[in-house]
């Protein structure tokens, strides 16, 4: 199968060009190659027979190279009379039939079609910047002009943006379009600042106009054409190879573990991603065995979301256990085919070695790497849009630990789960569940339900995959088991941000008469939860579709609402920000004072906090702090989230600077009371509520 990539890198065409032009200064042709780097594409094109006019000769080499390999109808045309004169008294003795005139390309006065080729080398890129491009449309014309039916305008050139749209505009309509994209070809000895790829456009004239627009690209002299729809289309394929040229350039000169460049490489023939590699260098003072230079490391399907892969922080931690001077990280992408790894070693071979780290041997062996050496499992089991996040995938994939999950991914974020649950065979839920705490164990995958079909994959309703959901709910002790059981005033919880619905599901099904109302923004969600996340509502779990802030607000303003628990679990969609849950309104002052007043007395706020800006969550603190009295924190190992417990009240139970004493007693009754609650509840918590509460600090 045939690859194309594509970088995520921008091309930053004109401070690029403007500092490459201004070094290449008279120069010029020793950035476009010689004879022995471009004659493949050009004996392709042009047959020693043909009649060939070079436009804009110059003092290159190039013609007078063809001219010795068979090429004898040569006319070479330039603006200037010191190099007409120079060449034709440099070329008079041995090259007695090629000649060069002193003509203007924009009006030649050849016959019309009199030529079968027209030779360009660089002589489109001078002229495209005169008069905004008017000078350069003249010439064309002329060229289309004195070519014969089916003769060819071949043009060497660099395709700065504005050159390669103009020339491409020009014969879109009634010609052929091909562009060839060559390697760089910049001499050792030149700036080492530019990695430019040479590209060699084809133009073919036919007698009548085809019914559709021809525009093809070829990486290199003999690839095969890839044919695109528009000339937008075209223009970006190029800008993406022009991209991918300077970012292999970089990773050429050095290796940096402060730079993480990727690309995504997409099949050839229907323009789909495949693959998206992420380049991963060690750090400098890792002690590596010296033979380790480079190897490949395949995710296995459905997990390239998971924390060692999809976070910066993961991918360094597996490059460190790795240890190879660089890897390079394969995800495979939805929707795609994957025979087996063999296959997907074969298809990555050519081009993961253009990765390569610089000074490794010539010879060297390259491993691929992977987890238990598959290639994972995944399945897409449903499809949507929402008007609010545009379009999302639900999809099965199985764990590291064997386990069965289900997750929601927005593909405007697709690294990031949106929201996760275990699933569990319903044939055998009875005995699904033994152990308590399945994320403390690594089950086998034998003990994990087996590929059953989707309908036969059911929620298990018992586990909460979010650490920060089991902190949430250990959370509730500190409410005191009074509270908690006292049936006559069931616990009461507002909870802004529905998700997958894990966590107000669990809380309905074994928190004893717990009611609890749920506020979500986006009605495709909520379809979602139900669909596919076996989210119920009833009489105590109910769902207020808007949004938070103004149910908060309403909620207030109404007066008489009052709520033991408020938890706000919703993330931030503006992703230049340094927090990303939850959006910045919801921590305003005037905010937090609202969601106070709603509180009971014994009241609890609970916040997940995902704040990678230092001075922002010292501000977000500041604020809980002035609004509640008594605010504890729990982090989540190995994620930037952490959960903060704030209380309406500061009593004896509840001191500001203290854990409460009797907090660890009142979490293993809290744990007894989970369990005693599931002959209500269709299968068995597990969580570790006294775990959860280990590590609460006081802020």
């Amino acid at each position: 199968m045939s690859l194309l990539p594509r970088t995520a890198e921008e091309f930053s065409s004109a401070d690029y060009w403007e500092r490459f032009f201004r070094k290449r200064g008279e120069k010029a042709f020793e950035w476009y190659g010689d004879y022995n780097s471009l004659c493949g594409v050009l004996h392709k094109y042009i047959k020693p027979r043909d009649k060939v006019l070079v436009v804009g000769c110059g003092n290159s080499e190039l013609s007078e190279q063809l001219y010795d390999v068979g090429y004898r109808q040569l006319t070479n045309i330039d603006i200037s009379e010191t190099v007409v004169s120079h060449m034709n008294q440099r070329n008079a003795e041995h090259r007695p039939d090629m000649t060069f005139q002193q003509l203007d390309a924009t009006q030649t006065g050849f016959e019309s079609g009199s030529f079968q080729a027209a030779l360009d080398k660089g002589t489109l890129d001078a002229m495209a910047s005169e008069e905004d491009g008017a000078l350069a449309g003249r010439m064309l014309a002329e060229v289309g002009r004195v070519l014969a039916v089916g003769g060819r305008y071949v043009c060497v050139t660099l395709a700065q943006e504005h050159v390669i749209k103009l020339a491409v505009e020009h014969f879109a309509q009634g010609w052929a379009v091909r562009i060839h994209c060559l390697s760089g070809q910049q001499k050792e000895e030149s700036d080492s600042s530019f990695a430019l790829p040479v590209f060699v456009l084809v133009c073919t004239k036919f007698r009548q106009a085809p019914p559709f627009a021809v525009l093809e690209l070829c990486q290199g002299e003999d690839g095969a054409p890839t044919r695109l729809a528009s000339v937008p289309e075209l223009l970006s394929a190029v800008k993406e190879r022009q991209a991918y040229n300077l970012m292999l350039h970089k990773l050429r000169g050095g290796t940096d573990a402060g730079s993480t460049p990727s690309l995504t490489l997409c099949h050839a023939a229907t323009g789909r991603p495949r693959y998206t590699l992420t380049v991963q260098d060690s750090l400098p003072s890792a002690k590596l065995p010296r033979s380790n230079h480079f190897a490949i490391f395949i995710v296995p399907q459905g997990r390239e979301s998971d924390w060692l892969y999809g976070s910066a922080e993961g991918r360094i931690q597996l490059a460190s256990s790795a240890k190879f001077r660089r890897l390079v990280i394969v995800a495979m992408h939805r929707d795609q085919e994957y025979e087996d790894m063999q296959a997907v070693q074969s298809e990555l071979s050519p081009m993961v070695m253009e990765l390569a780290p610089p000074g490794m041997p010539a010879n060297q062996q390259v491993p691929f790497l992977s987890v238990g050496g598959d290639l994972g499992w995944r399945e897409v089991i449903g499809r949507g849009v929402s008007a609010l996040t545009g379009e999302y995938s639900v999809e099965d994939v199985r764990g590291e630990d064997g386990h069965l999950y289900r997750r929601l991914i927005f593909m405007n974020n697709s690294q990031l789960v949106q929201s996760e649950s275990r699933l569990r065979s319903a044939a055998t839920a009875s005995s699904a569940h033994k152990k308590k705490n399945k994320k403390k164990s690594k089950p086998s995958v034998s003990d994990a339900p087996a590929l059953t079909g989707v309908k036969d994959r059911i929620v298990d309703r018992g586990f909460l995959c979010c650490t920060h959901h089991e902190v949430m709910v250990a959370g509730l002790a500190m409410l005191g088991m009074d509270a908690i059981n006292n049936k006559d005033h069931p616990v009461s919880v507002l909870l802004v941000g529905l998700g997958g619905g894990g966590l107000p599901q669990f809380v309905h099904d074994f928190v004893p008469c717990a009611r609890v109302e749920v506020v979500e923004l986006d009605p495709a969600v909520l379809e979602v939860a139900q669909t596919w996340f076996g989210f119920q509502t009833d009489e105590r779990l109910n769902v207020t579709l808007g949004d938070g802030l103004e149910r908060i607000k309403t909620l207030a303003s109404e007066g008489g609402h009052s709520f033991d628990v408020i938890m706000f679990d919703v993330d931030s969609k503006d992703t230049t920000l340094g927090m990303s849950c939850p959006p910045p309104a919801f921590v305003e002052t005037s905010l937090l004072k609202k969601v106070y007043s709603l509180l009971t007395p014994r009241g609890l706020f609970m916040l997940n906090l995902v704040c990678r800006d230092s001075a922002l969550r010292k501000s977000v603190l500041e604020r809980v702090q002035a609004v509640f009295p008594c605010v504890f924190s729990r982090g989540i190992e190995g994620e930037v989230n952490e959960v903060l417990l704030c209380c309406r009240s500061s009593g004896e139970e509840h001191k500001p600077h203290t854990i409460p004493s009797t907090l660890q007693q009142t979490a293993r009754d809290l744990q007894k009371t989970l369990r005693a609650n599931t002959q209500t509840a269709p299968c068995v918590p597990q969580i570790d509520i006294t775990a959860m509460l280990n590590d609460l600090k006081v802020i």
